[in-house]
């Protein structure tokens, strides 16, 4: 396996382990089913809990489907300034299913490639390069939360549309922050959790050889 070869096989690894932790995470209906319960959500916008989730479908339906190209939420009407930003969101969670479906398959053939040449000791340093990342990413948001917060979105979009008018765009108000950061939580957490198994999976493969 020449070096290219070992470079491109590590950046489709990570670029899988990420886009898979956040496709989860998008996709973890039960974090959001509790934290409507948590979070007092059912209170603020004082609708039942089936009839959020009803609505929080509607959305990830939207955003989550190419051939949905309308926002329809039953009981939360939205801004044109809201369907641009759902729309921008809308592309970056497509794109990151893209980038998952297109890194998987290198992935794979990479991780039997290092198996089969019995080289997974050359995952061990890249994966401990990589779990410093969500470390210092968890540290700024725990010291911070709104600036990282804040600061992720300036990133992310080229305008502020994602500041919501709860007038508007009552949407808002069943999404608090903590939601938010919950899925931030989770994310990490299953990215750190990929490496581990990585890093287990290595170590185990070096003390059989």
């Amino acid at each position: 396996m020449t070096r290219g070869q070992r470079w491109g096989g590590l950046t489709a690894l990570f670029l899988a382990l990420v886009t898979l932790s956040i496709f989860l995470t998008i996709n973890a209906v039960w974090l959001y089913r509790l934290d409507i319960h948590w979070l007092q959500i059912t209170q603020e916008v004082q609708m039942t809990p089936a009839k959020i989730m009803h609505n929080y479908y509607q959305m990830l339906g939207y955003l989550e489907l190419p051939w949905i190209t309308d926002l329809k939420m039953t009981n939360f009407p939205t801004s044109f300034t809201g369907m641009i930003h759902f729309h921008d969101v809308k592309n970056l969670f497509l794109l990151n299913n893209g980038v998952l479906l297109l890194s998987l398959t290198p992935a794979i053939l990479y991780l039997r490639q290092l198996k089969r040449r019995a080289e997974q000791w050359r995952l061990l340093r890249p994966v401990q390069v990589a779990a410093v990342v969500p470390l210092v990413l968890g540290a700024m948001l725990a010291v911070n939360f709104d600036g990282f917060f804040i600061a992720f979105h300036e990133v992310l979009f080229r305008n502020n549309d994602w500041i919501f008018d709860p007038d508007l765009d009552p949407i808002i108000n069943a999404l608090p922050d903590t939601f938010f950061l919950h899925c931030f939580v989770l994310a990490f957490g299953l990215f750190e959790a990929g490496l581990a198994l990585l890093y287990w999976r290595a170590r185990v493969a070096i003390k059989r050889a």
